[in-house]
């Protein structure tokens, strides 16, 4: 638990170093190589299938086994060792200054005035097509965005990682990024990213709930409208293709007073999507930052009630 606290802090105060090698961008790498290598256009569906398969499978024993050995090393040299590769894992593998990092510039040019810059800045950050959008719509991807990966990239993986260490995080964010690499329902992917996409749809289900309802904590606790956050997640959290990723998006629009989601661009063409929330209010260029507060918030309270939890069952033991 000292480590991942460690991480928690490291990653708040320092997020991703950009000039340094990254673990995920290493992932990335495994599983750009083996798409290379392993799907062919002219494969049949179930070839695809089970190609995809034997992606998802070496990218999550690699993403495990090198920090495995890495970790084991550390501490076969000394305990405190061990601890501090082990924080740093686990800081390696929280995004959440990160995140709030990349979508505060979107909100820095829409406050200039410089649309063209905040489209550059949030098409950094989104799947989507963002020539088209205007100052709205620039800002509703980037609130999307900070709502939906408060889970993937802050609250999923540090409960993966208080139940299992650094290693259980890696094996969860090697599942997530393949998902977000090719678990798309395109003619490409549509069988090749099946597995991944699936396995990220079970690991997420649990982790999205409740990054969903900690994020309706935090909208009390911080002012903002909790009553509506709670009403708009229970009505609006499964409206998306995933089952997960309208849990943080719902809890976000109903703080907010704001309408999220609708019809979207994605590769040239237009997705035709529900909307999430109710327009009490318009959407400001200001929700981007009120969204990075609600991240913070919900992750903070995380990582208490983890530590909360932990102290309980070592508390329980020694009884």
């Amino acid at each position: 638990m000292i480590s991942l606290i460690t991480g928690f802090i490291l990653d708040l105060l320092l997020g991703d170093p950009y000039r340094m090698p990254h673990p995920i961008r290493g992932i990335g790498w495994i599983i750009q190589k083996l798409e290379r290598r392993l799907l062919r256009e002219e494969d049949s569906p179930g070839t695809q299938l089970w190609k995809g398969a034997v992606l998802v499978a070496v990218v999550c024993l690699v993403s495990v086994l090198l920090p495995a050995v890495l970790l084991l090393l550390a501490y076969r040299i000394h305990r405190y060792l061990g601890m501090a590769v082990g924080a740093f894992m686990c800081y390696q593998l929280l995004a959440t200054k990160c995140l709030k990092t990349e979508s505060m510039k979107v909100y820095q040019a829409l406050k200039a005035g410089d649309v063209e810059e905040a489209r550059t800045a949030v098409s950094m950050i989104v799947g989507r097509d963002t020539a088209v959008l205007d100052e709205t719509g620039i800002t509703k991807a980037a609130v999307e965005t900070v709502a939906e990966n408060a889970s993937d990239g802050s609250i999923a993986p540090l409960l993966y990682m208080a139940l299992g260490g650094p290693l259980l995080g890696f094996f969860y964010k090697a599942v997530n990024t393949m998902d977000s690499m090719i678990g798309y329902k395109n003619e490409k992917y549509l069988y090749f990213g099946r597995t991944a996409a699936r396995m990220d749809d079970i690991l997420n289900y649990l982790p999205s709930r409740i990054s969903g309802l900690l994020m309706t904590a935090a909208a009390y606790l911080l002012g903002m409208d909790g009553k509506n956050a709670w009403r708009i997640f229970r009505r609006d959290g499964r409206k998306h293709d995933s089952p997960n990723s309208a849990q943080t998006e719902a809890a976000c629009a109903g703080a907010l007073q704001i309408r999220l989601a609708g019809d979207a661009w994605y590769f040239g063409h237009k997705k035709e999507k529900p909307t999430i929330g109710d327009p009490i209010r318009p959407v400001c260029a200001e929700d981007i930052r009120l969204a990075n507060r609600l991240l913070y918030g919900s992750a903070v309270l995380a990582l208490l009630a983890v530590c909360a939890v932990g102290a309980g069952i070592r508390i329980m033991i020694n009884i």
